[in-house]
């Protein structure tokens, strides 16, 4: 038997079926979207050089691997190695020089990223929950070690909502030679609206799918298609109200349509300077990929967008295209540092000279570090008990160290700094209070930080 659908029905369902939507949102959401108290940024850059960069070997100088070369790594108990081949304790292969007035130790293998120390702030205690690339990567996106749970950007584009009416609040660009470890579960928007996941752009070529209309289409008529397929879609929201995948689809093809007068002239590099290409060094073939990443991410976030996530490294060849240092901890570093060490250096100086600085959050950091020991000779293995990451921007005092590792950089020692008080460090810079931005989630007030966190007194200072 056909359905009754009488042009009075089909238009209160429809109505009925978008107003649910705009209802479960309210209801979902049970809060306005907007800071708890007054932000110090609106916008974060996330830079994650995915793979796991050593910090021994960049920003956490240990002299005792000179003094100790080949003796093994004792009294630090069961030392777990994550692919075996464990060996003696091993120096750092490249020198270290002083930057700037506070002086702080970096690597030579970031000689622009080191001119810049004054700007930064270093956190050497940080660690993770896990010494496997794809856990580790979810513990960084999401504050847990498994799939499933809402990105710090779905988070904070729950907790704020977008600045830009025509662009995502959440945009994600992985490296040309692949996507990272643990794949799209890393911007996924968990058990969230769909809608608050991370929108992928390509970092070459078209950086958005199927922007443009096809050929011989009509605003006027894209915008009947687009309006006829609401309804339909509606009608079918209404049946199935907890289907948050139908929901963000339908605002997709709106912020799509929208997206078609102002997406274009926001990922066009060309109107760039050549001063402002070079300086993230794009004219050079070793740079030109993470400065074309870098340069989109400046444009996006000068445009309103609110979470940038930019990855290097990608899993194109897991041995060569990404930091994780198995075989040659030299030749892996040299090459990959090689790649961001500009662009990034051109990031901070672009955001400086457009005032834009203050008002964002740029954080650099992987998923994990490595061991100070040796493995397969010049490799190091995995070590989730330290690494280094660094913040810039939203009115950090640069220059500063936060936390030390112990002697050989095997654990994190002096206020040792978790996952969860990275997240709520970032979420307060941004105005959010972490313990009160809550998702209701099969009867419990969910949140980024579980539990736990505290943000880190010094950053936020």
């Amino acid at each position: 038997m056909i359905p009754d659908f009488s042009r009075r029905r089909f238009l209160f369902e429809a109505g009925g079926g978008l107003g649910g939507l705009a209802l479960g949102q309210m209801l979902a959401a049970d809060h306005q979207p907007g800071p708890h108290f007054a932000p110090r940024a609106k916008a974060v850059i996330s830079l994650f050089m995915m793979g796991g960069v050593s910090h021994v070997d960049s920003f956490d100088r240990k002299p005792m691997l000179d003094k100790y070369a080949g003796q093994p790594l004792s009294g630090k108990g069961d030392v777990v190695v994550r692919q075996g081949h464990p060996g003696p304790l091993m120096p750092s292969p490249f020198q270290f020089q002083r930057h700037g007035e506070s002086g702080l130790e970096v690597s030579e293998l970031f000689p622009r990223i080191g001119a810049h120390a004054d700007s930064y702030a270093l956190i050497r205690s940080a660690y993770s929950k896990s010494n496997d690339h794809v856990q580790a990567a979810y513990a960084i996106s999401s504050g847990v070690i498994r799939m499933g749970y809402p990105s710090l950007g779905s988070w904070v584009n729950y907790g704020l909502g977008t600045e830009s009416r025509n662009l995502p609040g959440f945009v994600v660009i992985h490296d040309a030679r692949g996507g990272p470890f643990g794949g799209p579960a890393n911007w996924s928007a968990g058990f969230m609206p769909a809608a608050l996941q991370g929108t992928v752009f390509r970092s070459a070529a078209d950086p958005i799918f199927d922007l443009r209309p096809a050929a011989g289409v009509s605003t006027d008529e894209q915008r009947a298609r687009l309006a006829l397929l609401g309804k339909l879609n509606s009608l079918d929201a209404a049946q199935h109200a907890s289907d948050t995948e139908l929901a963000a689809r339908i605002e997709s093809y709106e912020l799509a349509f929208r997206m078609q007068s102002t997406a274009p002239e926001a990922v066009d590099l060309a109107a760039e300077t050549l001063a402002t290409r070079k300086l993230y060094g794009m004219d050079e073939a070793v740079t030109e990929p993470f400065g074309r990443q870098c340069l989109m991410a400046r444009r996006l976030v000068e445009r309103g967008v609110r979470f940038v996530q930019l990855y290097h490294g990608g899993l194109g060849n897991q041995n060569t295209d990404t930091w994780d240092a198995h075989e040659d901890v030299r030749s892996n570093h040299t090459k990959h540092a090689a790649e961001v060490d500009t662009p990034i250096a051109g990031l901070l100086d672009d955001l400086k000279s457009r005032g834009l600085l203050d008002s964002t959050l740029v954080l650099w950091h992987g998923e994990f570090g490595r061991m100070p020991i040796s493995q397969r000779g010049l490799g190091r293995d995995h070590n989730p008990g330290a690494m280094s990451m660094w913040m810039a921007g939203a009115k950090i005092r640069g220059g500063q160290v936060i936390g030390s590792t112990d002697e050989f950089g095997y654990k994190a020692e002096e206020r040792p700094v978790s996952v969860h008080d990275l997240h709520a460090t970032i979420l307060h810079l941004l105005g959010l209070d972490h313990t009160k931005l809550t998702f209701r989630q099969s009867g419990r007030d969910m949140r980024l930080t579980d539990v736990y966190g505290d943000p880190v007194k010094q950053i936020i200072a």
